[in-house]
């Protein structure tokens, strides 16, 4: 962005949609889904109201506080990346300074309803998922390791326990292996957008795997972590916690997936980046409905 841009755009002040987008509400939608299918399996009978309204309330603030602070940390990168061109803080609609203050009343916000209308753990494990993301990612890891996005996807992977948690006031099994399918979907979604925007990541000097070790070798990584992941999804059935429409809907889900990661590996389709990593979404959308319809329609005891 030119200085005569900037000050052009300094003086437009901010619409409620730029502070929208800002939110990254499409990942957050994602988020909430994950959550919510975590409170519903944290119990055999119905949420109660109050969780789910403040619960998911809270946890959306909180993550929505996170990813408006990405856009801040972000900034420069994003004004030379044509994915993120356009967003808010890039492009100076929204200012640094208006841009903290907005992170922070969204953040304390968040952290308030859970820590006062759920329960203080949730709250404290919001609280580290934001640290997890906002900083230690956005400032060091992203900037830091190749393996960025695996390490800090950790931070990524938490709403399902964070639903259960706001449900039980525990840290349970079955919340943790919700965790552990988001942990393994996390680098071969990634990735797969990484490859398809490479050389926008390597003109802004981030370290992306494809960037550091080519594309060959992360598509081989992408293959690998899938074949982790749809075996790791299959354990909410062996472990119990589901019944076979569950176990149904993961096999041809992952077979998707293993599918799509093949073709990305050993296929000549240059738009394969990008139809795997929007698979990547339905996929991860598409189990969790599953466990949740499977929860409802064929009730187990399961309880961590």
């Amino acid at each position: 962005m030119t200085i005569q841009q900037q000050v052009e755009s300094s003086t437009i002040a901010p619409t409620w949609r730029d502070y929208y987008e800002m939110c990254k509400p499409r990942v957050v939608l994602l988020m909430l889904l994950c959550s919510l299918v975590g409170m519903f399996l944290a119990t055999p009978g119905f949420v109660p109201w109050d969780i789910l309204l403040f619960g998911n309330l809270g946890i959306a603030l909180v993550a929505g506080s996170a990813a408006a602070l990405n856009h801040l940390v972000d900034a420069r990168i994003d004004a030379d990346m044509a994915r993120t061109r356009n967003r808010p803080v890039a492009q100076g609609r929204v200012s640094q300074t208006q841009g903290l203050i907005f992170v922070g009343v969204t953040g304390i916000a968040g952290i308030a309803i859970l820590a006062g209308l759920i329960n203080p753990l949730t709250a404290w494990l919001n609280l580290a998922s934001w640290v997890g993301y906002g900083l230690v990612y956005s400032v060091y890891l992203k900037r830091a390791t190749p393996q960025n996005i695996v390490i800090g996807g950790l931070f990524g992977a938490a709403p399902p326990l964070f639903g259960w948690t706001a449900v039980t006031g525990t840290v349970d099994g079955g919340g943790l292996l919700l965790v552990l399918i988001i942990f393994a979907w996390t680098p071969p979604h990634f990735w797969a957008l990484a490859i398809d925007r490479v050389e926008e990541y390597r003109k802004v000097d981030i370290p992306m795997l494809p960037v550091t070790h080519g594309e060959r070798y992360t598509k081989l990584h992408i293959l690998l972590y899938t074949v982790v992941m749809v075996i790791i999804s299959i354990l909410p059935y062996l472990t119990g916690m589901s019944n076979l429409l569950y176990l149904g809907a993961a096999v041809a889900l992952g077979g998707g997936f293993l599918y799509w990661s093949l073709v990305l590996l050993y296929g000549n389709n240059r738009r394969a980046p990008m139809e795997t990593f929007r698979y990547s979404i339905f996929y991860l959308m598409a189990l969790f409905v599953a466990l949740l319809l499977d929860h409802h329609l064929l009730p187990v005891s399961y309880l961590g």
